[in-house]
């Protein structure tokens, strides 16, 4: 009994005939892209550095398309069932050569399928679980570096608080030297007048006491010659 013909295989497909390259050039990157999922898919074709490469792209394209317009189906739930390359007409050209001969020269084509199917039940759940897995530790990494932002922002406020706090007190701490100095200014000009005044004043007393006792010195000799001046008239 025979398997699955390759026309008969389920999924959706697409079909680029007569590719300008061979089926073995074609082969060689289907072989890449057989049994992935069409976003893995899609990233290794983008990788590739063949010419190949950008046509299969455009036929996984088309598949995918396919499979979401006419059969409804969800293009991230799709993988790469099956996909080959078969033969296609070869046009055949000649080349001269030297001495009159010839060469064949063979053109070959191809024709390029792809299908695509949705996965089994038990991959969408296995993919769906390493998909909220990787979701998690995102949500995690990015609450951890939230937390550590609001931290550092409420440190540097902290300490903005801080400096101008510290700005404050170094301001009202040279405000009150500047007062203080002030005062001491005031205090300076204001000493020697007062010293000078006190002095003149103890001199005005001083020289009111020598008069004071010059004038009871002269009362006393005059008193002491009128006594002198009675007792010579007595005798």
């Amino acid at each position: 009994m025979s398997g699955t013909k390759t026309n008969e295989r389920p999924g959706t497909r697409a079909v680029y005939r007569y590719c300008g390259m061979s089926a073995s050039k074609a082969r060689q990157v289907l072989d890449l892209i057989r049994g992935e999922d069409v976003q893995r898919a899609a990233e290794i074709l983008t990788g590739t550095e063949r010419e190949a490469a950008e046509i299969i792209g455009k036929v996984l394209t088309s598949a995918v398309s396919n499979a979401a317009h006419n059969d409804q189906q969800n293009p991230e739930d799709l993988y790469v069932s099956a996909c080959y390359a078969d033969e296609g007409a070869t046009m055949k050209r000649w080349r001269p050569r030297a001495r009159g001969r010839a060469t064949r020269i063979r053109k070959r084509t191809c024709h390029i399928t792809i299908i695509v199917s949705r996965l089994p039940a038990e991959q969408l759940e296995l993919r769906r679980r390493r998909l909220e897995a990787v979701t998690a530790n995102r949500s995690r990494r990015v609450d951890a570096s939230r937390r550590r932002a609001d931290l550092s922002g409420r440190l540097s406020r902290r300490r903005a608080a801080q400096a101008e706090r510290a700005a404050a007190v170094e301001a009202a701490e040279a405000e009150a030297a500047e007062a203080a100095e002030a005062e001491d200014e005031v205090t300076i000009g204001t000493g020697p007048a007062e010293t000078g005044t006190a002095g003149a004043e103890g001199a005005e007393d001083v020289e009111a006491k020598d008069e004071d006792e010059v004038t009871d010195a002269a009362d006393a000799a005059n008193d002491a010659d009128a006594d002198a001046d009675e007792k010579g008239e007595g005798e």
